[in-house]
């Protein structure tokens, strides 16, 4: 066993030991220093690349941004920053310190005048995705400083620091900061920020690993006592940089295994032949899930099912909410016009679902309030038939309000009556020739209230 150990060391030494393709410290070291520095005309080019990523950002080109961050030069001072604690350069690390914060302020204006002057202000899909950093964004960063310390300490390289910087992406989140000062959008400042601090912490930290594991000389003599010091403050700051990511990622996990409940859901409980689910909407505040179905009608017994199935599929908390029929056509008919009218449809469909639902639950009263128009007509000849001295009837809905409310000196005003206070009931005035007895009157009000359907029936007979 201990043989078969040794070999596959040796294999893993052989194809994984970088310390043979090692460049000249001398040269890395004077490689690296060079690019930290922000003077003339990397002042410039950097300007101008955020101008450009600015551009791409505003009219949603993923090319543009790529081709900003190929001509950008702030991996420099990051790159720098990780070096200098490596070897223990003070005065590197000073110059990287300070050449970083002179490149993102610049970096932030740049952007933020850009974007106070552009006509275009809608945040499209490249901006949002600069917002919400996480572990993920953590990982990246960590890989693709790994693999620019290793190339550029090695002989044969090329100059992979433009690669690194796409990857890891420093140029969107500095415009996307800018877009946020200037469009007063400090969640998308803030969140931008995050990312591009994420991006300069662990890209830092993976050079610093980088030039520890390659064996680079320190510059000067450091006692135990002080890399301690040093490693401890290293992992502060990477795990105060990693909680809000963590938090987020978290947050992104829950979604998208909330997404995939739902998913499952519509597949296994709402898929009738003939009908089509063509969008849904959930909202975490109110626990609604909106569906909009089109083709042959989902019935309310079927609604009503799948809504006591939600609890199998961890949405219990949920209510169901089915648009189909008027309301699916009318919401396509205007997700349609928006889209032709270049309007953000996903960020208004909460909104248009929920106006969907308060017209459809006027429609809903709106019928309950004309339904007894056309029931007065079909029971009209009911009536007259077992009731011969009626002439007429007319059928109403009605809502009955408490008054018994008193205006004191220390109330004013009275509040409005809340729905408990509040009852519905029908109104049924029948107009009759002669005269009507109790246990008569008694026998028509039980055969109306069992006829309409109606919890509470006042009866008013007027004689003709």
């Amino acid at each position: 066993m201990k043989r078969i150990m040794q070999i596959v060391w040796k294999i893993i030494k052989r194809y994984f030991n970088a310390l043979p393709d090692k460049e000249q410290e001398a040269d890395t070291i004077e490689q690296i220093s060079s690019g930290v520095s922000f003077r003339g005309s990397n002042l410039w080019v950097l300007i101008f690349a955020i101008f450009t990523a600015s551009l791409g950002l505003n009219v949603n080109s993923t090319a543009v941004i790529i081709g900003a961050m190929l001509i950008s030069p702030l991996m420099g001072p990051i790159i720098g920053m990780g070096l200098a604690i490596g070897i223990g350069d003070l005065q590197l690390l000073k110059s990287s310190i300070k050449n970083y914060f002179v490149a993102t302020v610049i970096s932030v204006l740049t952007a933020m005048i850009y974007f106070a002057i552009s006509p275009l202000t809608e945040a499209q899909s490249e901006l949002l995705a600069r917002i919400s950093p996480t572990l993920y964004d953590v990982l990246i960063a960590l890989c693709g400083g790994a693999a620019g310390i290793i190339a550029l300490s090695t002989r044969g390289k090329g100059n992979v620091v433009p690669g690194v910087a796409i990857a890891t992406a420093l140029m969107p989140p500095l415009c996307t900061a800018g877009y946020g000062l200037a469009m007063g959008e400090w969640s998308f400042f803030f969140g931008a920020f995050y990312l591009y601090f994420i991006n300069t912490v662990f890209i830092a930290l993976a050079t610093y690993i980088g030039v520890r594991m390659l064996r680079f000389r320190p510059k000067i003599a450091v006692s135990k006592d002080r890399m301690r010091v040093v490693n401890r403050t290293i992992f502060a700051i990477v795990v105060v940089t990693m909680i809000p990511a963590t938090i987020m990622t978290v947050r992104i996990i829950r979604d998208s295994m909330l997404d995939n409940n739902i998913a499952r859901f519509l597949k296994h409980e709402l898929h009738y032949p003939g009908t089509q689910i063509v969008s849904h909407q959930k909202d975490g505040e109110k626990k609604l899930l909106s569906v909009v179905a089109v083709g042959n009608p989902i019935s309310a017994s079927n609604i009503e099912e799948a809504q006591n199935k939600l609890e199998q599929y961890s949405l219990g908390n949920y209510k169901l909410q089915v648009f189909q029929g008027a309301q699916s056509d009318s919401l396509l008919l205007l997700n349609a016009s928006l889209s032709k009218m270049g309007i953000n449809t996903e960020a208004n469909n909460p909104k248009l679902l929920e106006q969907a639902g308060r017209i459809q639950h006027l429609e809903a009263q709106l019928q309950s309030y004309t339904q007894y128009e056309t029931l007065s007509s079909n029971i009209s000849g009911e009536i007259k038939s077992l009731w011969p001295n009626i002439q007429t009837i007319s059928l109403s809905q009605a809502m009955e309000v408490p008054t018994d409310s008193v205006i004191s000196p220390d109330t004013p005003t009275i509040s409005a009556p809340t729905d408990d206070q509040k009852s519905h009931i029908v109104l049924a005035v029948v107009t009759h020739k002669g005269r009507f007895s109790e246990a008569e009157r008694k026998r028509l009000n039980d055969w109306l209230k069992a006829r309409t359907k109606a919890e509470q029936l006042q009866l008013i007979l007027r004689a003709q």
